[in-house]
């Protein structure tokens, strides 16, 4: 393996590794906003507060699929980089195109509903929808 080739494998990387990042980023933010928002409807005693921290729990859970794909096209990338003659990169070095793998990783839909995401946000959807109704009942 040549020295562009290394390089470019380490381009990659970088990339996954801040995809990840923000992954890790999105889960610790979710909580947060959540935890923040029933804080403050409890201090209001304003249950229609409650359903307010659907929003950011909807929204992360978007885009921590969106990165979670974008860092699976990556990691295809990266193998197919890996993988490939050195005759082949040099007609296109450093290229981080990765619409060559998009059939190989599942759709946006298809990652927020992996164990990795969904486990998390499914979850803490069902529980703020829960406590909205429990508040807005008793």
């Amino acid at each position: 393996m040549n020295e562009h080739t290394v390089k470019h494998l380490e381009l990659i990387q970088d990339v996954v590794t801040r995809l990840a990042q923000n992954s890790f980023a999105y889960k610790g933010w979710t909580i947060a906003l959540v935890a923040a928002i029933f804080a403050l409807a409890a201090g209001q005693a304003q249950p229609a507060y409650l359903l307010v921290a659907l929003v950011p729990t909807l929204a992360f859970w978007g885009l921590d699929g969106y990165y979670l794909r974008q860092e699976r096209l990556f990691r295809q990338l990266y193998d197919g980089v890996r993988k490939a003659p050195s005759t082949d990169l040099e007609k296109n070095p450093f290229s981080m195109d990765t619409s060559p793998y998009v059939g190989r990783v599942a759709t946006w839909w298809g990652v927020c509903w992996s164990k990795t995401v969904a486990w998390v946000y499914g979850p803490m959807a069902l529980i703020v929808l829960a406590v909205a109704i429990l508040a807005f009942v008793f």
